[in-house]
């Protein structure tokens, strides 16, 4: 396996496929780098490296007890871009991984980074607070913590077959390979990292780091997304984010790369090329 240990210890998995210039990828809670094959595999066949990385506690990276928060998720990216010397690097993320992307840029800035893109993202903060009257109350999130804590499996039996890839919605064509492929995704992770992820993908203010996002940054979204609502995300991180284009998906999942596959992959790769 491709490996690389952090300043503290932890093992750090990650995918390293094809050569050019370098798409750094980081996954949505509670996944691994194989939620990003699709894109890496037809980005890959284009002429380009893509890297993507198990975050810290999930997949096949390992389990620390401490450190499961935003600050060291970028952290951790930053050391395996500067242990493999990436330079020009478009960075891709995915939900809670949108949040690692902004999070990285703001605090490592964009030396290494030609361009970003965050889907489905997280950005600029989920959960509601006086200066973000529009986010999700914290009991949302207790309440997912108390499912986690409860039967984590069955919790992730239910978004999976749920509210991520929009199957509970009516005529909805349902895949249960995607459901099982998230399913086994959540179980790989680590009990405490996935339970301290919750409190970083939702509390984290990224409102700061996204004003530092100083290059080219294609903000996907489907309108349509039952896990992050755009109102609260996309059309706020678009207006912050200085160089920001907007595209939504009429209909859209919070699973983009899934649901509407073909058209993330072609979005991308004509981003990355302009």
């Amino acid at each position: 396996m491709s490996t690389i240990t952090t300043k503290d210890g932890t093992l750090i998995y990650y995918k390293d496929w094809g050569s050019g210039q370098p798409i750094v990828f980081s996954h949505g809670w509670p996944l691994s780098a194989d939620a990003w094959e699709s894109q890496m595999f037809h980005l890959a066949s284009n002429g380009y490296r893509c890297i993507a990385h198990d975050r810290r506690g999930h997949g096949r990276s390992s389990q620390p007890w401490n450190g499961n928060d935003m600050d060291t998720y970028a952290d951790d990216l930053a050391e395996l871009i500067e242990k493999l010397d990436l330079k020009n690097i478009v960075m891709i993320g995915h939900s809670t991984g949108g949040g690692e992307v902004a999070r990285y840029i703001g605090r490592h800035g964009t030396k290494r980074v030609a361009k970003a893109v965050l889907m489905g993202a997280v950005p600029p903060i989920m959960m509601k607070t006086p200066a973000n009257p529009g986010g999700l109350p914290i009991e949302v999130f207790d309440g997912f913590r108390a499912a986690y804590l409860a039967d984590r499996s069955q919790f992730f039996l239910d978004v999976a077959s749920g509210p991520f890839f929009n199957f509970n919605k009516p005529g909805a064509k349902v895949s249960q390979g995607m459901i099982q492929s998230w399913w086994l995704q959540g179980m790989m992770t680590g009990h405490k990292n996935a339970y301290d992820c919750i409190k970083a993908f939702s509390e984290t203010d990224f409102t700061e780091d996204l004003r530092r996002m100083d290059v080219p940054t294609l903000i996907l979204h489907g309108d349509a997304d039952q896990i992050v609502p755009i109102a609260d995300s996309a059309l706020l991180s678009a207006k912050l984010a200085p160089k920001a284009t907007l595209k939504i998906y009429a209909g859209g999942s919070h699973a983009l790369g899934d649901t509407s596959r073909d058209q993330v992959n072609a979005d991308l790769l004509e981003f990355i090329r302009s």
